[in-house]
């Protein structure tokens, strides 16, 4: 049919006849829809007394109604049980069995999954289960259609995990003895097979070797080999069923009996059987009988059919580790070639010639090795346990390599995904996949990418720490083009349309903090967070991009640089002139309330979120009246009773001058959560003491940050002294262990002796500088911190701090809850100990004296 076109009429006389016969050609498609509708016959028939109650209606539509009607009454059995058991099992039930002898195939399946839900509700004991419906469930077991014999078998061996052993025995196993014998149908004999894996696990041993080995035996040697391949694959069952002595006399000789059988795809099932008991077997069956097979089902693969390569494949990584006690080391070798040529098949080269010039491969042939290579990046974990990790550099790069590199999508997206399994194995090892890591993060395809980003902070952590703790060293030094390779990973997702891919993406990259320095941090990512909140038009990225920039600011080590950043958000967000940014900065201030501490959400924050009170969209103001309560959490009394005063001149405003009813409701609603509410005070509370414990912790790191930035200014000024003796002798002896212990003495004195002397202030801040670096690789998360005592004492400003010429330093230890912090190795370090938060830190001019005295101290030193 030709398009019809209005935008250019064309009123000529051959587009007049075009016309008219697209015009024909409708009138011809509406005539079924015409002939379809009911005549009034059928409506009447179709009508349902009203009055009529569920069970009525129910009888009456599976007695006289149409089949449609009959499999909505079957669809509805659950419901109808829960209702009303005793009526449904008395009046319904009986009349469904009527109407299944006879339905199609729609109401034999919905029967079926009723039946199931039944059982799975438990809306009658299983004793009335097993007397009403397991008759019906059996009579129509042998059904002629194959997809509804199968669905009525599922519920059979659902049920059979319920009924008693008694009730299995009798009305289930005794008569499958007569419907296993070869007279009976081919589907009856497999549905023997797959009951007989069911109910061996439901006996004990000495009634599964009496009844049910002797029909495993005669199915294992039925002359179809669709028998003989579903027995082989319920011979797994049926050896968990029988424990190791019988599964050694009795299934080993029927498995290697057809492990040799004329069937390939027999042959097959026996292989995949014996691989997943290989953990039955002792060592000599392993050896004497298993290697052998493996070895002979290896050796024929190539030359038989594709399929068989692939379930090889599969099996391979579980096949390897459960023989591996056995092998020599020629076993060892020829395996481990036998998985690198499975690893490239398809894609090698003979005589200067690419397989496909050669031998034409049919397209099926293709998906098969793509499979086969598939699975070979599947096991590789598997393998590199085989090879051992110290071994993976000379064995299997150059497989793993070729697996991240391989042509096709699936291989590539299962390296992807078994990447950090790989990473932990190498361990300290891991910088020799760092190039494929970049090379991952950069694949063209974005589910590739999506499959990555699920580990992506525990790989980054294993990838810049080697596997273990190596302190505050320059990490990025071992994967140099990490930056732009995440970088141009977030670009390439903001560009698809697979939003959730790029969410994920961004929630991920919040681990940021503990991989890179805080300045690249600023200059590569920070800044595009922002720009994603502006510009990105899904509510779930903008979300995650304002996570992401929260704990980016959380962790910056310059004031100027949070200031910047605090200022643009204000700006561009919270005074914005659409309304859609002013909603995003209320999200953002929501993070900023779980990130940070109660004082620096008041410091920046609290007033710009009450100026949104007047905001002229009501959307926003409805937002943000949800918020109030988590903003009047972060008040302190008697320290914020101003900012309390203009809380509350803000809900007086609101419910006097609000004229939408939709925020009316909300502030009223909002206005009784907020009587409630109690205000944390400064003095210590017990009712307060774990969030004012998590609260202090917080506030602590920012003061520590800021002290830090402020040490680094200071030590940037004492290195361009060059001249200054005393700075050099001062830091030769910082670093001297020996002679440290003399400085360690003369700071105790001091602190003991009075809290005016600051030298052992400048000490301690000289050390923080030394521990700023151990600082900005860790992260915090309020609700996973802990606060601990201290072993060493406290110094004049509060601080618990990491003193040169002691033998353990205090210090501080995070986490943060969008990736795990590494603590293995940190057996040294501890929190700071709690304590007010007035007490914890001097004030700037304390500070300022502190420095002078301290420099005065050091030259007379």
């Amino acid at each position: 049919m030709r398009p019809i076109i209005f935008s250019k009429m064309d009123f000529s006389h051959s587009g007049l006849f075009g016309y008219i016969e697209d015009l024909q050609e409708l009138t011809i498609i509406e005539r079924p829809v015409r002939r379809s509708l009911k005549t009034p016959e059928e409506i009447e028939r179709l009508t349902v007394d009203e009055e009529l109650s569920d069970i009525e209606r129910a009888v009456y539509l599976l007695s006289s109604g149409q089949d449609i009607q009959g499999t909505s009454v079957v669809a509805n059995l659950p419901v109808l049980m829960r209702q009303n058991p005793a009526e449904t099992l008395r009046r319904v039930l009986p009349k469904i069995r009527e109407v299944l002898h006879v339905a199609g195939v729609e109401m034999q399946l919905t029967a079926a999954v009723s039946f199931l839900t039944v059982l799975q509700e438990e809306s009658v004991s299983i004793h009335t289960y097993s007397h009403s419906f397991l008759h019906i469930i059996l009579q129509n077991l042998e059904h002629r259609d194959a997809g509804v014999s199968n669905a009525w078998l599922e519920t059979l061996l659902a049920v059979i995990e319920a009924l008693p052993k008694e009730t299995v025995r009798h009305e289930i196993l005794n008569p499958l003895v007569s419907k296993a014998q070869l007279s009976q149908t081919l589907q009856s004999r497999l549905v023997s097979c797959k009951i007989m894996g069911k109910v061996a696990n439901k006996f004990e041993a000495h009634i599964i070797k009496r009844e049910v080995l002797p029909l495993v035996k005669s199915l294992c040697q039925d002359v179809e080999y669709e028998v003989r391949i579903c027995m082989c694959r319920q011979l797994e069952h049926v050896a968990r069923g029988i424990g190791t002595e019988l599964t050694k006399t009795v299934v080993l000789p029927e498995l290697v009996e057809l492990a040799r059988d004329e069937g390939s795809s027999v042959r097959l099932a026996a292989f995949e059987t014996l691989v997943n008991l290989l953990d039955m077997f002792d060592a000599d069956d392993r050896s004497q009988t298993v290697l052998p097979l493996v070895k002979s089902f290896c050796e024929k693969s190539f030359k038989a059919d594709e399929s068989i390569l692939v379930s090889l494949s599969f099996h391979l990584g579980k096949l390897c580790n459960g023989l591996y006690g056995i092998f020599t080391p020629e076993q060892h070798l020829r395996f481990l070639e036998f998985y690198k040529k499975l690893s490239t098949l398809g894609l090698q080269q003979e005589n200067g010639h690419n397989d496909n010039q050669l031998h034409l491969q049919t397209l099926e042939q293709e998906k098969k090795y793509i499979s086969v290579r598939k699975n070979c990046a599947y096991n590789f974990p598997a393998m590199i346990v085989f090879v051992d990790p110290k071994n993976f550099h000379l064995e299997l790069y150059s497989i793993f390599f070729c697996l991240c590199h391989d042509p096709e999508v699936p291989v590539r997206y299962t390296m992807a995904i078994s990447f950090f399994e790989v990473a932990k194995l190498l361990n300290s090892d891991v910088y020799t996949i760092h190039k494929e890591l970049v090379t991952l993060l950069q694949d063209e395809s974005l589910e590739v990418l999506d499959a990555l980003v699920g580990h992506l902070p525990e790989i980054l952590e294993l990838m810049t720490n080697g596997g273990e703790n190596n302190g505050s060293e320059s990490k990025l030094l071992s994967i140099p083009d990490l930056i732009p390779a995440l970088t141009t990973a977030e670009q390439r997702a903001a560009t698809s349309l697979k939003w959730r891919t790029h969410e994920k993406l961004l929630q991920k990259y919040a681990c940021l903090p503990h991989i890179i320095s805080s300045d690249q941090i600023y200059y590569r990512f920070l800044h595009r967070m922002l720009t994603i909140i502006l510009t990105n038009n899904v509510l779930p990225v903008q979300k995650a991009a304002a996570r992401t920039l929260c704990v980016y600011l959380r962790y910056n080590r310059k004031q100027e640089q949070r200031h910047e950043v605090i200022q643009k958000l204000i700006e561009q967000l919270g005074q914005g002139k659409s309304y859609w940014n002013r909603l995003r900065f209320l999200d953002t201030c929501e993070f900023i309330i779980e990130l940070f501490s109660k004082s620096f959400f008041c410091k920046y924050f609290f007033l710009p979120v009450l100026e949104l009170t007047h905001d002229p969209v009501a959307n926003v103001r409805m937002k943000l009246c949800c918020l109030l309560p988590k903003v009047k959490s972060t008040l302190k009394i008697p320290t914020d009773k101003h900012l309390l005063q203009q809380l509350e001149l803000c809900i007086r405003k609101l419910m006097c001058q609000e004229k939408d009813k939709d925020v009316l409701t909300i502030v009223k609603r909002t206005v009784l959560e907020l009587d409630r509410m109690e205000i944390s005070v400064d003095a210590f509370q017990k009712r307060f003491y774990e969030n004012g414990l998590l609260d202090q912790e917080k506030e602590r790191q920012e003061h520590l940050l800021l002290e830090i930035e402020q040490l680094e200014k200071e030590k940037q000024k004492n290195e361009g002294r060059s001249t200054n003796i005393n700075d050099k002798m001062f830091e030769k002896k910082r670093r001297d262990s020996k002679t440290s212990s003399v400085l360690t003495k003369s700071i105790n004195l001091s602190i003991s002796g009075s809290s005016s002397c600051t030298s052992a202030g400048k000490e301690e801040k000289k050390s923080k500088l030394v521990r700023s670096q151990s600082f900005s690789t860790q992260v915090l998360h309020p609700k996973y911190s802990n606060i601990d005592k201290c072993p060493n004492k406290s110094s004049a400003t509060g601080y618990t701090s990491s003193v040169p010429g002691m033998g353990k330093s205090c210090m501080l230890s995070f986490s943060d809850d969008s990736f795990r912090a590494h603590s293995a190795g940190n057996s040294g370090n501890a929190a700071f100990p709690s304590s007010s938060s007035r007490n914890l830190f001097n004030s700037a001019d304390q500070k300022n004296n502190g420095n002078k005295e301290s420099h005065s101290r050091k030259m007379s030193m």
